[in-house]
């Protein structure tokens, strides 16, 4: 196994970052370099770039992203959502969390190195920054233990001034999310004293968000995500995961003349790996909870590896199954079920989605109201309709019998719904006695606008029972 001597499957006894008596063990990780790294830097840019730019881009008049909470209005990629479309919201919780179950058996915590917003914002924004102001892992270190100096004092509060300034910035973003960008706008433009309450909720949030980035960092990822601790019940041996290789690494030592090269393995046992990892661990114990995937290691591996002449890839993306027989990665039977799943999932919320109707129409008999006869033997119902537009456009309504003679006559004010909001009315239905076949007939209603048929309601129409003897066929 990867982890060898008296050490060997004792590091799962404990969290890397915390002793023997509970105490914190502070992290100081030099600064990765290496291609895996420049990439990591590359998507983080993408992702910033959208994570900023979402709340305050639209399609179409819409918001690319916005979950109003309060309105009860959810805009994603342009689409609008309503409490209506809860069905759509249950459905793709699961069809997540089938993705997730899927990907991480297959690749591990890929997504927690590379695309998870807490390590997007830690690694690629507020250590960067760190390692601008305070220098490297050692340097860090040595500052932290050297006694407090004006230079010391000045440097600490501007890191700490920045990292609060850009918590404030994320924090607004976020807010962004829920009230829409052109709300945000509108209070940052405001004066102060217009929403007192509303800065002092922020300035708490960005609190909290400094207090994570600034001191909670990794434990984060250890303590409190749920996806860490189910790696270990959705891993398998054919799993992608960043791994030591064992059987080409050791054992491993210190180059030197007494001992020849013929008898260790390619692993130099120079650190590398621990002393850049973000969460404090040594890959080459094996897969182990605080580890993310975000790929530092193995950058800092092959950058030794090519100063000792070595091939790289001592550290890299495999399986332990990989390593141990040699061979790539291998779909299982297990793969296959939750990828048949999760297509059968995306296929049902896609046609779904794809067939929902730009309305949203409830009609009901009147409450309270019975059938009334009319002068000349019809048989009057009255109606309440209310019409949620779900688009960003007005629509001008229209309601008309399908399949029944019969009179259908708006009473209330007419159905013109303005984009993204409701409307109601009341209506009545006149239908003669011989077009009825119960005392509680079926009709459909049309919903149209100027394009068409945009959706039919099935209601109940009451009236007399019929006689018998055939008259009201």
């Amino acid at each position: 196994m990867p982890a060898t001597g008296a050490d060997e499957h004792t590091f799962r006894d404990s969290l890397a970052t915390v002793d023997q008596h509970g105490r914190r063990i502070w992290v100081y990780p030099d600064e990765p370099s290496g291609r895996y790294y420049t990439a990591r830097k590359l998507l983080s840019y993408v992702l910033l770039a959208f994570l900023f730019a979402a709340p305050f881009l639209k399609i179409a008049g819409n918001p690319l992203l916005q979950f109003d909470i309060v309105n009860r209005r959810f805009f994603i990629f342009g689409a609008s959502f309503w409490p209506q479309d809860f069905y759509l919201f249950v459905l793709s919780v699961i069809a997540l969390v089938v993705f997730i179950i899927l990907f991480t058996a297959a690749f591990g915590r890929l997504f927690c190195g590379w695309v998870c917003p807490q390590t997007v914002f830690m690694e690629m924004l507020f250590r960067r920054i760190e390692f601008l102001i305070e220098g490297s892992g050692a340097r860090q270190r040595a500052f932290d233990r050297a006694p407090m100096t004006p230079q010391k004092f000045a440097r600490k509060a501007l890191k700490h001034t920045i990292f609060f300034a850009l918590s404030f910035v994320i924090g607004n973003v976020f807010l962004a999310y829920f009230i829409g960008g052109d709300a945000l706008i509108h209070i940052v433009t405001s004066p102060v004293t217009a929403h007192p309450g509303g800065l002092t909720i922020m300035v708490l949030f960005s609190l909290t968000f400094y207090g994570v980035f600034a001191r909670f960092r990794e434990q984060v990822c250890t303590l409190v995500c749920p996806y860490g601790r189910l790696q270990s019940v959705l891993l398998d041996d054919n799993s992608i995961v960043v791994a030591y290789d064992f059987k080409r690494g050791e054992p491993r030592g210190h180059i030197s003349k007494s001992a020849p090269a013929s008898a260790l393995g390619d692993c130099i046992d120079c650190n590398a790996c621990v002393t850049v990892c973000p969460t404090g661990i040594d890959i080459r114990n094996g897969t182990q909870l605080e580890c993310i995937h975000c790929t530092a290691c193995m950058d800092a591996c092959d950058r030794i590896m090519t100063r000792v002449s070595r091939p790289k890839g001592l550290i890299r993306y495999s399986s332990m199954s990989g390593i141990a027989g040699g061979r790539g990665f291998r779909v299982t039977p297990r793969i296959i079920l939750y990828t048949v799943v999760f297509t059968a999932l995306v296929a049902l919320i896609s046609f779904l989605v794809a067939a929902r109707a730009d309305v949203e129409t409830t009609i009901l008999r009147a409450a309270g109201s019975l059938y009334e006869q009319l002068d000349d033997g019809r048989i009057r119902n009255l109606y309440t309709v209310k019409i949620l537009n779900k688009t960003a456009r007005d629509q001008s309504i229209q309601l008309t019998l399908k399949g029944v003679q019969g009179q259908l006559e708006i009473l209330g004010p007419p159905l013109n719904i303005p984009g993204r909001q409701s409307g109601q009315s009341v209506f009545t239905v006149v239908i003669p006695p011989d077009k009825l076949y119960s005392a509680t007939t079926m009709i459909t209603v049309e919903v149209r606008n100027a394009d068409g048929v945009l959706e039919e309601i099935r209601t109940n129409f009451a009236g007399p029972e019929p006689k018998r003897g055939g008259q009201n066929q």
